[in-house]
């Protein structure tokens, strides 16, 4: 078990973590810092391209061409340009209207190709006015859920269970992960109940992916460390890491067994930063013995 810095892009906010097949590459965001970037195993080459507007993360549309990405007003195609930092934006939902400071946080896709997302406030993170979405490959943007303050880290288990999917959404803020019953077929969520609640000394749940075992990987914000549970939410081993804020994780390369770990300078004083040389920085981890699902694209 050991942890080493791949890049130190030294983000605001990273976020986001995925692997792409495609471009045989770590994609992620900085959220505050209005970038995506795209780290190459190969190369070791770390490029950015610069949103017009704070983004939460990216998800491959299923032609390769573009991504489905998660921004500030809402949801759009994002194509990246080959040469330069530029991007092109084709909105597809916009579900915030003319409310103050919302913006989307964290998503993932499932088989079908829909796309579970979540929001919150960022001028207010403890509003409870965030909620999760849902966008069919057909355009069509359902609220699922509501009450949210902070709301992040969906992740969907590959093999239903008797009830179906497991489904797992968190609310940050209050330090809880809640589980839902997932119809693969019809997109319904049934069956809302606590899953996971951290205790005050292990920070706060962010990001999370299921790994091929059935395991979950989560991130805690202010604890400095990424935890494996089982699918039941009991801990099965804890790695630590030399910044607090932890973000969130993803498995990749050829053969889905390296972990990457995003994290953010976001959060900390001076001495903190001065203390925490590698906040901002994407990590991996090894020695874990686990492997990864293949990122499930948008259909749309």
């Amino acid at each position: 078990m050991s942890w080493h810095v791949l890049a130190q892009p030294a983000c605001v906010l990273g976020e986001g973590v995925i692997w792409s097949p495609t471009r045989q590459a770590v994609m992620f965001v900085d959220i505050h810092g209005q970038r995506i970037l795209q780290y190459d195993l190969a190369t070791k080459a770390l490029r950015e391209w610069h949103t017009p507007q704070r983004v939460g993360w990216l998800i491959p549309q299923h032609t390769g061409e573009r991504f489905l990405a998660g921004l500030q007003d809402g949801f759009a195609l994002i194509g990246l340009s080959d040469v330069g930092d530029a991007c092109s934006l084709q909105w597809l939902a916009r579900p915030f209207g003319d409310a103050k400071g919302m913006r989307l946080n964290d998503a993932k896709a499932d088989a079908q190709g829909r796309v579970w997302a979540g929001s919150l406030n960022n001028d207010d993170e403890s509003q409870p006015v965030g909620a999760l979405f849902c966008l069919t490959p057909d355009h069509q943007l359902h609220t699922v859920d509501t009450g949210y303050c902070v709301a992040n880290g969906p992740a969907i288990s590959a093999t239903p269970g008797p009830n179906g999917h497991l489904f797992l959404h968190t609310d940050s803020a209050r330090r809880t992960v809640y589980a839902f019953d997932l119809d693969a077929i019809s997109g319904t969520l049934r069956n809302k109940r606590t899953w996971l609640v951290l205790a005050d000394d292990e920070g706060y749940p962010d990001g999370m992916n299921f790994d091929a075992q059935g395991h979950v990987w989560l991130a805690h914000w202010g604890a400095a460390c990424v935890s494996q549970y089982s699918a039941q939410g009991e801990l099965l081993q804890r790695f630590d890491l030399p910044t607090s804020n932890v973000t969130n994780v993803a498995f990749g390369g050829a053969g889905l067994d390296r972990l990457f770990v995003t994290t953010a300078r976001a959060g900390l004083t001076d001495t903190q930063l001065a203390a925490q040389a590698h906040a901002g920085a994407l990590f991996e981890i090894t020695g874990h013995g686990a492997t990864g699902l293949t990122p499930l694209p948008f259909k749309g």
